[in-house]
C-alpha cells in the first residue's frame, strides 16, 4: 500500500526522533555517572532537560501541526 506524503512525513519524524530519543537513553548512563563525579545537581539538570526535550519535541511537532491545520 502505497504511503500518502502526509504519512510519509509523519513516519519519518518518528523514526527520527525515536532514534535520537533511544540514542540518548543507552548514552543516559554512562553520561549521569560521569557528570555525577563533577556535581550530582548538574547530573540531574542534564537528565531533566533531557527529559523535557523529548517531551518538548512533541509539543513543538503538534503546534507546528495544529498552526497548518491537520
Amino acid at each position: 500500500m502505497p504511503l500518502s506524503g502526509e504519512t510519509r512525513s509523519t513516519l519519518i519524524a518518528t523514526a527520527a526522533i525515536f532514534i535520537v530519543a533511544m540514542g540518548g537513553w543507552f548514552v543516559m548512563p554512562a553520561l549521569m555517572r560521569w557528570l555525577g563525579g563533577f556535581s550530582p545537581f548538574l547530573a540531574f539538570a542534564v537528565a531533566v532537560v533531557y527529559v523535557g526535550a523529548f517531551f518538548g519535541i512533541f509539543w513543538l511537532r503538534a503546534r507546528y501541526q495544529r498552526s497548518r491545520g491537520r
